[in-house]
């Protein structure tokens, strides 16, 4: 097992990796920028290190200071949380010549997985249900336009390099989609330093699940069954529940079950997601591979017993998946996170500032994960993410009930929040039906301002 961690990334995320750590009995090294300095959650650390001034470039994603601080901790793992470095290859590897191990997948698998066209290829060639989509586009306009009419209208362009929905734009027919192409690599190329995008079949109303993985160096993996993420805005979750609604269980666990085969067979060795696509036709198509722990991890903790952050970290450690999960896995009822933004609710655009009451609700039920206190600054600097409140109930009609009463005792002044837009979907028919896909967001606004 690990000695000393360094933990190299910040927030709620931080927060939860040390925590983790804490109850291991292992020694972490926590760093900070300049804008974190003081953060709540740096006093879980048994070591602080400061590397660099705000944004993030300085600081988060300058691998030199991290590597810096291995060094001079003499820690022998580092934790990259979600987000920053936490699916850079090259990073990964700098780790382990350091002399210390990355706690997450090798670096081959994240460079794999991190491509989205080679991931796409990768994931074929094991069975992986696939949608239709295309290889990294060409310069000339012909062959753009012939790769679209080989796919169907609407397409969706993708960056190949990229997440977190940058760059991701639709075409529904051929007027539309070399304008698409060209903006989409503008983007790319900016929030990614490439400008290699690709085409997908562009569902319509579609839902967003993702099946949970875990694997050792060993040759095993597994997986901890689905969550759905289809409440989104601009391709940004903001509620994640799992199990998925109105999935038959025993559907859910044959494209589990499938998952986990492919896994073994790749040779997974860490912790991963796959996230799929859901047609209205109930199928289920690859959409991509994240090779580190995801925002939404908690909710998949809530209703499988399991914590991820620890089995990660064995895992990393060298230990064997049988040793690191019961010999069970099942879901028992249904919990549901909503993701509090610092953003106005009205347009969802970030609203930086002091959080002069930062007050989470008290319910001792409820769990909220954050890396902010009363009197912090939202920076502009970083994700507006300011805590994500997670709650665990019987079932999912308990678990909105639970959810919403939590986040109409979350005080938060300062900072604009989403919290108005988040309550008035919890509260809305089509959601509490399990009516939901990745448009229900500006559909239920919408909506409410007409009633």
């Amino acid at each position: 097992m690990f000695s000393k961690v360094v933990v190299a990334n910040r927030g709620a995320v931080a927060a939860r990796v040390l925590r983790a750590l804490s109850e291991m009995g292992i020694k972490s090294a926590a760093v900070y920028s300049e804008a974190d300095y003081g953060a709540p959650y740096l006093e879980m650390a048994s070591e602080t290190y400061a590397i660099g001034p705000a944004p993030a470039r300085e600081s988060y994603l300058n691998q030199d200071a991290l590597l810096e601080v291995v060094r001079q901790s003499h820690a022998d793992g580092l934790h990259p949380g979600y987000g920053f470095l936490a699916e850079n290859p090259e990073f990964a590897q700098r780790v382990q010549v350091a002399g210390a191990r990355f706690i997450g997948p090798s670096p081959k698998w994240i460079a794999a997985m991190g491509h989205k066209t080679r991931a796409r290829e990768l994931a074929a060639q094991y069975g992986m249900p696939m949608m239709q989509g295309s290889g990294i586009l060409p310069a000339e306009p012909d062959a753009i336009l012939a790769a679209a009419r080989a796919i169907g209208y609407p397409v969706l362009v993708k960056p190949a390099g990229g997440g977190g929905g940058i760059g991701m734009l639709p075409a529904r027919d051929e007027s539309e989609l070399l304008a698409a192409v060209e903006r989409s690599r503008s983007m790319a190329s900016r929030g990614f330093g490439t400008t290699e995008v690709y085409l997908e079949r562009l569902f319509e109303r579609p839902r967003h699940v993702e099946f949970q993985v875990l694997g050792d160096q060993h040759g095993a993996a597994a997986h901890l069954f689905e969550r759905d993420c289809s409440t989104q805005r601009r391709n940004q979750k903001v509620i994640e529940e799992a199990p998925a609604p109105g999935i038959e269980r025993a559907r859910a666990g044959v494209v589990a079950d499938q998952i986990a085969a492919i896994m073994r067979q790749m040779g997974y060795d860490n912790i991963g997601t796959i996230e799929m696509l859901m047609g209205a036709d109930g199928s289920f198509n690859f959409l991509e591979m994240n090779t580190r722990l995801q925002v939404e991890h908690g909710v998949t903790e809530e209703v499988t017993g399991v914590d991820l952050v620890r089995a990660q970290i064995r895992s990393a450690a060298g230990e064997r998946l049988g040793a690191i999960l019961p010999a069970t896995i099942a879901v028992t009822g249904h919990a549901i996170q909503a993701r509090v933004y610092a953003e106005d609710p009205q347009n969802f655009f970030p609203s930086p500032g002091k959080l002069t009451v930062f007050r989470p609700p008290a319910d001792k039920t409820v769990r909220v994960e954050t890396g902010y206190a009363e009197g912090r600054d939202v920076t502009p600097h970083y994700d507006p993410l300011i805590a994500k409140v997670i709650v665990h109930a019987a079932d999912r009609d308990a678990a909105i009930e639970q959810l919403a009463r939590a986040l109409g005792a979350f005080d938060v002044k300062g900072p604009k929040t989403n919290i108005p837009a988040v309550l008035a979907i919890l509260r809305s028919e089509q959601f509490r039906a399990g009516q939901v896909h990745t448009g229900i967001i500006p559909e239920v606004l919408a909506q409410a301002k007409k009633s």
